[in-house]
C-alpha cells in the first residue's frame, strides 16, 4: 500500500494575527504545519507502522512557495519516506490558490506522477481558510470512494473501516477496497513530536519539486475576495444580580422576551 498525504504550510496556530487590505498579514509572521495535516500525517505514519497494513511508502505533498519544503521537512521527520513540493507563489489561503485547484493538483499527482497510489489522507480542513472542501473534491476528480471527519481508521480485509465525526455523534462506515480517500478530525490521534535524530535524518530524505504550471491545471481564483476587514468589537457587557434581573433585561432592553 502506497499512502499520499497533504501538508498545508500556514499560520501557526498560535499566532495572534493582523489583519491589513490584502488579508491576513503573513510578513514575519510564524508559520507550522496546518494541525489537521498533522494528525494526517500521524495517521499515514502509524499505518505504516502497523505491521498488517503494508504500507510499502508514504509520500508527503505540498502546494505553495518555496517555504513549503520546510512544512515537508516536518513530515518527513515524522515518519514520511518522500516528499513532493508543487512550487508555486499564489497565495494558499483562499485569496489566490483556491480548494479546487488544489484537489485537481492532487489528481494530477494521483493519475500522473504516483499511479499506485492506494489512499489519500488529508486534514479535514485548514486553520486559515476553514473551506474543508479539498477531500471531497478530490474524491470526486478521482471517482474514489471517501470518508470524511475520520475519528478512527482501522484495516477491514482489503479495505478500511472508518469512523467518523457527524453532528449527532459519530457512525461507522466500511471502505470495502482502495484507493480511497480521507480527511481527519481531531480525535483521530495526537501528533507526535519529531526527535532530533528524525529531524537530521529529513535532511537527507528525496524532496521532488515540481511547477505548478506544468501540470496544466487551471489556478485562476473562481471567488473572488472583494474586501477583507476585521470584525467589529463586542459591545461591553453587564453583570446582573440575579434571574429576576437578567429576565427583566432581556424583556424590556434587548426584547427578546415577549
Amino acid at each position: 500500500m502506497k499512502i499520499l498525504v497533504g501538508v498545508k504550510r500556514v499560520v501557526d496556530y498560535a499566532v495572534k494575527v493582523r489583519v491589513g487590505a490584502n488579508g491576513v498579514e503573513l510578513k514575519n509572521v510564524k508559520m507550522s504545519m496546518n494541525p489537521f495535516c498533522e494528525i494526517a500525517t500521524e495517521a499515514a505514519v502509524r499505518l505504516k507502522e502497523n505491521k498488517a497494513a503494508n504500507v510499502s511508502e508514504v509520500v508527503a505533498v505540498s502546494v505553495g512557495p518555496k517555504q513549503c519544503q520546510d512544512t515537508l521537512r516536518t513530515a518527513l521527520a515524522m515518519g514520511c519516506d518522500r516528499a513532493i513540493h508543487v512550487k508555486t507563489d499564489l497565495r494558499g489561503d483562499y485569496m489566490e490558490l483556491q480548494s479546487d485547484s488544489v484537489a485537481k493538483i492532487f489528481q494530477k499527482i494521483v493519475e500522473e506522477k504516483e499511479q499506485n497510489t492506494d489512499l489519500v489522507l488529508l486534514g479535514k480542513q485548514s486553520i486559515d481558510s476553514d473551506c474543508g472542501q479539498v477531500g471531497p473534491m478530490l474524491a470526486g476528480f478521482l471517482n474514489y470512494p471517501q470518508a470524511t471527519f475520520a475519528a478512527n481508521i482501522d484495516l477491514d480485509g482489503d479495505g478500511l473501516k472508518v469512523e467518523r465525526e457527524t453532528d449527532s455523534g459519530t457512525e461507522t462506515i466500511k471502505i470495502p477496497s482502495l484507493p480511497a480517500v480521507i480527511t481527519c478530525d481531531l480525535r483521530l490521534n495526537e501528533p507526535r513530536y519529531a526527535t532530533l535524530p528524525n529531524i537530521m535524518k529529513a535532511k537527507k530524505k528525496k524532496i521532488d519539486t515540481i511547477d505548478a504550471n506544468d501540470l496544466g491545471v487551471d489556478l485562476t481564483a473562481k471567488n473572488k475576495v472583494l474586501e477583507v476587514y476585521e470584525p467589529p468589537p463586542r459591545k461591553e457587557g453587564i453583570v446582573v444580580e440575579d434571574v429576576d434581573e437578567l429576565i427583566a433585561k432581556l424583556k424590556n432592553e434587548a426584547g427578546l422576551l415577549q
